[in-house]
């Protein structure tokens, strides 16, 4: 019982986090309004539909299970790129930050073997596999 609780819980939050990111993905491929003015202060302007569909393909291959540690890889760093990008024109990188962990925090519950690998028992020299 305890672990089909921590399973959907997991997969709920996972849920939550993705919907996020695509909230924000799709406010970009549409156009909205004050996304558009905010990624062109940004310098970013001519992209913003590219970024919203980059964001969109990242979250399908973090959701699915056999694509999930690319997709982490993926977001972090595209998270990591737009905590950048504020930073560099003056800008509070809160936004991008609070998403990255979040996304950090559903990466760990749902496999943690992404941050800490497996490690192969019964050999001399312990062997980390990611």
């Amino acid at each position: 019982m305890k672990d089909k609780t921590k399973m959907i819980v997991s997969t709920i939050f996972i849920a939550l986090v993705c919907l996020l990111i695509v909230i924000g993905a799709t406010a970009k491929i549409i156009g909205a309004k004050q996304v558009v003015e905010g990624l062109t202060h940004l310098g970013v302007g001519d992209y913003v539909k590219s970024l919203g569909l980059m964001e969109i393909l990242f979250v399908a291959l973090f959701l699915h299970s056999t694509t999930s540690k690319v997709g982490f890889i993926f977001l972090c760093c595209y998270f990591g790129g737009a905590m950048a990008t504020h930073l560099s024109h003056g800008e509070s990188m809160l936004q991008p930050a609070i998403l990255l962990s979040l996304v950090w925090v559903a990466a760990f519950v749902r496999d943690k073997s992404i941050f800490f690998g497996k490690t192969v028992l019964f050999s001399k020299t312990p062997i980390v596999i990611l």
